[in-house]
């Protein structure tokens, strides 16, 4: 089992500590969420910035609200940051379902899923090495990755699922283990339907905080971060880690479900989370 951290978003200069402590232990990967009308750290310039930082670690967006951005640049920024890593960027993708992030971006929410579909389409012909268009010739550079960076989906509804097989590597399931394995199972199952070789990589999140300071600390950014749903608390706050013993129950009920790996979410802006936590990745 390999053990992810996502990262806090209150205060971004604070993660260059993050990274380098968590590339001197046994994590995996970085993770870093998205959202335009909010107050977090742009993803895709953050990671390369902590890519820079770091030797081994993985760095993951967790994830990337695709429908908002412009298809051709963002082919070319991913691209980019997987060439520069050395094959160490993870593209997470979702649709995005804040009504704000989409007016600000210019975007039509009700679009959104067919938007992603279409993307992926034109970035895997980029990251191929093919034309953009009858109109435009490749865009470079080429990732360091054949076909491109290790994609993830994200999301609950069929069409998200269905998503994985048809353009993705693997699943990135924000849902307690109570019933992330069922969604493991459709998403093999629908990956066995498209005729994919192998299986899709399965990652799980958690959302954790260790010690009381820094899980008040972490309650109420959940509360803020997810006060669009109508009801953060049972969303997110509720299922909050915040015991060693509760970290390590989750990461074996993860690992016995079938994933291949387990983010940590961490809210509390408190770097000393890395090392408390290093100390239960088993």
């Amino acid at each position: 089992m390999h053990v992810g951290l996502g990262l806090p978003i209150g205060d971004p200069a604070t993660l260059f500590d993050w990274a380098r402590r968590a590339d001197a232990g046994p994590f995996s990967t970085l993770g870093l969420l998205d959202r335009l009308v909010y107050d977090n750290p742009e993803p895709l310039v953050t990671l390369a910035a902590l890519a820079g930082a770091t030797s081994r670690i993985r760095v993951q967006t967790q994830v990337l609200l695709a429908p908002l951005r412009e298809t051709a640049l963002l082919a070319k920024q991913a691209a980019t940051l997987d060439r520069m890593s050395g094959g160490r960027f993870v593209l997470g993708l979702g649709i995005g379902g804040r009504e704000d992030d989409h007016a600000a971006a210019g975007t039509e929410l009700r679009q959104r899923g067919a938007r992603l579909d279409a993307q992926m389409e034109t970035m895997r012909r980029v990251w191929s090495g093919e034309p953009y268009s009858d109109a435009a010739g490749p865009i470079g550079p080429r990732p360091a990755r054949p076909g491109g960076p290790e994609v993830l989906f994200g999301g609950f509804k069929p069409a998200a699922l269905e998503r994985i097989a048809r353009w993705g590597d693997g699943f990135l399931a924000a849902a307690p283990p109570s019933w992330a394995g069922g969604l493991f199972r459709t998403v093999e199952e629908s990956w066995q339907r498209a005729g994919r070789p192998g299986r899709p990589r399965i990652v799980a999140q958690a959302n954790v905080a260790l010690g009381a300071e820094q899980a008040d600390e972490a309650r109420a950014a959940l509360l803020a971060y997810y006060a669009f749903t109508g009801n953060a608390q049972a969303w997110a706050v509720d299922s909050l880690l915040t015991t060693p013993e509760a970290v390590r129950e989750t990461i074996a009920r993860f690992t016995d479900l079938g994933a291949d790996e387990v983010m940590l979410y961490c809210w509390s802006t408190d770097p000393t989370q890395v090392d408390r936590l290093a100390d239960l990745v088993p």
